[in-house]
């Protein structure tokens, strides 16, 4: 009976072509137990070293049983279902389900769930602020883009989302670390002049109404509770 190779243990070797290539064991198959190997190549001997080395200690964080199985939107979905629907208020389900099936799954949702790095997402999120409305009757008249506010939106998503990918080893580094965010757009309150304000709140004692505008007045919403989706860890 032949050997059975630990996991990440490797071995070089030199091919026909000039090229030399690392083999090595990334995990066993959970059904029937056999290896499941990976290689690597390089011009020289070193620098096939060196991959390995590096794909080993990938190996060793991943599990790769189950790591080259999910795309980004197959995962979005997975987390959504799972955790997401769990996490969050039911209100806000629609509002998650929207920001998967209309701006995520379209334009990254294909791609495996390994290969999504910060540079895929700072162009979704360039293009999501450019043209990133879904085409409907009633927005004809309004911007292409999403708001700034929208797309952090969903960046946290997606930023959670990755987080219990690389929690369960599915990913080796999480891509939405680091991504350049659109800036939020401060506009400044517009207050009615004196003249106004006294007619207004004439007309609102007048109105039996007095009391309601005073009150809404000195209550103003939680930032916080308006900054975005409340996914917390995820």
């Amino acid at each position: 009976m032949g050997k059975k190779r630990a996991n990440g243990e490797g071995n070089i070797r030199k091919r026909k072509d000039g090229r030399w290539e690392g083999r090595y064991t990334a995990g066993h198959d959970p059904e029937t137990g056999k290896a499941i190997y990976k290689n690597v190549l390089g011009r020289t001997q070193a620098e096939a070293k060196t991959k390995l080395k590096a794909a080993i200690e990938e190996a060793r964080s991943l599990d790769v049983t189950k790591a080259g199985k999910y795309t980004v939107g197959v995962w979005m979905d997975e987390w959504f279902e799972n955790y997401a629907r769990i996490k969050v208020r039911p209100s806000s389900h629609q509002t998650y389900r929207g920001y998967i099936d209309n701006h995520i799954k379209p334009n990254i949702g294909k791609l495996p769930l390994e290969k999504l790095t910060s540079l895929e997402l700072q162009r979704l999120y360039k293009k999501l602020l450019e043209k990133g409305r879904i085409d409907r009757t009633e927005s004809k008249r309004q911007p292409k883009g999403l708001s700034p506010k929208t797309v952090r939106n969903i960046h946290q998503i997606i930023a959670s989302a990755m987080k219990l990918a690389k929690e369960q080893r599915l990913i080796t580094t999480d891509p939405t670390e680091g991504c350049a965010l659109p800036k939020l757009e401060h506009r400044e309150m517009k207050t009615l002049p004196v003249e106004q304000l006294t007619s207004f709140l004439r007309e609102a004692k007048d109105s039996g109404v007095f009391e309601i505008v005073l009150c809404g007045a000195g209550h103003r919403p939680s930032e916080g509770r308006a900054a975005g989706p409340e996914v917390g860890g995820y």
